[in-house]
């Protein structure tokens, strides 16, 4: 046999999109990125601080007590850093001939959207003309990578890696401009990044869906097995086990506390509810592990955008459990209905995970936003709050400040206002969200790119090297092996 002479790919598409955007990225570092202070060796603070602990080394606690108290728990960032890579990784690979895509695109995703989403949060949070990177701004890209990979997971297995790569790289900057309008302009808090994350993520997500719509999305590779079911499982444990660490990562104080005590709850009631709603769904009372593996987290989802508020422990579960309902009602009634009258064709699920439950989460804090006040959260509400501080040279403030004095200037908002503005900001999140998803798959759409065949939706066998006798023992896989149909 003669050796080729052109040793490489014949079709290079996906090197050149990496490479070019890559070494792009990789420029703009140079140009752009620095160290922040905190991690600047050159930081004369730094400098006094190591060398007045230096010297107890032989105490770790006090030591690693000192370390934290001006950044984010190592910890913390680092669970959130788990849910990205292993949680949504193997949450998707239910599909049984799509697993090594599932995983593998996702890591490749992720890590493209970190790279990119620290330049772009950047850009809208410049010092000296200078982007500072710190483990804030790791987390920062760590929760934009979670929406995008949301947005992923409504189009999985029916895109190809470069469709993937310009639905990432767009939805970045978009997603970074709708935080901006709802943190900063709106006043919105969202702790767990409900809207701007979940909700954000999912309805970007289903608008691209909508423009990429094919007819052909029922393949026989759209099954699931046993198999590939437990891979699944075990996204879906390690993302149950960390959320709370992803809705109080940002949390600072009392209010990390009362996050991870309500996600917790919220989690625990939201497992119990779904488990027992999606047996009342089959006839023969069965759990079907499409709501195992989703609806069970819907409650970490619920109570995001509230979880540092004074729910209270009964108002956290009740949360999760309608969330656990909401979500496997979603899989067995909203799902077909969106896909038979609205073209809208979910992959994973997405919309009854993230989506509905995100929208909950914005009712709850709008709520608990129309009932805060300082007899309920003393000073603290206008810390959580802060569009509710009295205005600038106010007699109230003034007095505020005089006991409290890390109080700051606010816009004067009641109540039931920034309930209103709660509400304005999800309003705000679904529209940028579904007009720029709307307006990103009409851009993945041009034959520029390449398309799967219908034969290649849901398979690995188009992008990955799969071995012949693992392919063949995946041909002859028994069908008892496959997932029972709800309806036995």
């Amino acid at each position: 046999m003669c050796t080729p002479i052109w040793p490489f790919s014949e079709v290079p598409h996906i090197f050149f999109s990496l490479f070019i955007v890559h070494s792009v990225v990789l420029i703009l570092y140079v140009v752009c990125a620095q160290y922040g202070p905190q991690s600047d060796a050159g930081n004369e603070v730094n400098s006094e601080y190591n060398a007045h602990y230096a010297n107890i080394w032989d105490e770790p606690n006090q030591h690693r007590f000192h370390r934290q108290q001006n950044g984010v728990k190592m910890e913390v960032f680092q669970d959130v850093h788990v849910m990205i890579f292993i949680g949504f990784g193997f949450l998707m690979t239910f599909l049984k001939r799509y697993g090594l895509s599932s995983v593998s695109l996702n890591f490749l995703i992720a890590s493209l959207v970190l790279e990119w989403a620290i330049l772009i949060n950047g850009f809208f949070h410049l010092h000296h003309g200078y982007i500072e990177i710190d483990i804030t701004s790791l987390l920062g890209a760590d929760f934009t990578a979670a929406a995008v990979l949301i947005s992923f997971g409504v189009v999985l297995g029916k895109t190809t890696p470069s469709q993937l790569i310009v639905m990432a790289l767009v939805e970045v900057p978009i997603f970074a401009l709708n935080e901006v309008i709802g943190r900063k302009y709106l006043k919105a808090i969202d702790i767990g990044d409900s809207m701007f994350v979940h909700a954000f993520g999912a309805y970007f997500g289903l608008a691209v869906s909508f423009s990429l719509f094919r007819k052909d999305t029922d393949s026989e590779n759209m099954g699931s097995t046993v198999t590939s079911d437990l891979f699944s499982m075990i996204g879906t444990v390690f993302l149950w086990c960390f959320w709370p660490s992803f809705n109080s990562a940002l949390a600072p104080g009392d209010d990390q506390h009362r996050a991870v005590i309500n996600t917790y709850l919220s989690l625990v009631a939201s497992c119990v509810v779904a488990c027992a709603v999606s047996s009342l769904f089959h006839r023969s009372g069965k759990f079907t592990m499409e709501h195992i593996q989703n609806a069970t987290l819907a409650g970490g989802v619920a109570i995001g955008a509230a979880a540092d508020l004074m729910v209270q422990p009964y108002g956290a579960m009740l949360v999760g459990s309608m969330a656990g309902a909401i979500s496997v009602i979603g899989f067995e009634k909203v799902t077909p209905l969106m896909d038979r009258v609205c073209r809208l064709h979910d992959t994973c699920g997405v919309h009854n995970l993230h989506g509905l439950p995100a929208l909950l989460a914005a009712v709850v804090a709008a709520i608990m936003a129309a009932a805060s006040s300082e007899k309920v959260y003393h000073a603290s509400v206008y810390t959580i709050f802060p569009a509710m501080a009295p205005v600038a040279n106010s007699t109230q403030l003034k007095a505020l400040q005089d006991e409290h004095p890390h109080v700051r200037a606010g816009l004067g908002r009641s109540a039931g206002s920034q309930a209103f503005y709660q509400l304005g900001a999800l309003l705000v999140t679904l529209v940028i969200a579904i007009v720029g998803g709307l307006l990103t798959g009409l851009l993945m759409r041009l034959p520029v790119w390449e398309r799967l065949e219908s034969e290649d939706l849901y398979s690995d066998r188009r992008y990955f090297v799969i071995h012949e006798d693992e392919e063949a023992h995946d041909n002859d896989r028994p069908q008892a092996l496959q997932t029972p149909d709800k309806g036995v």
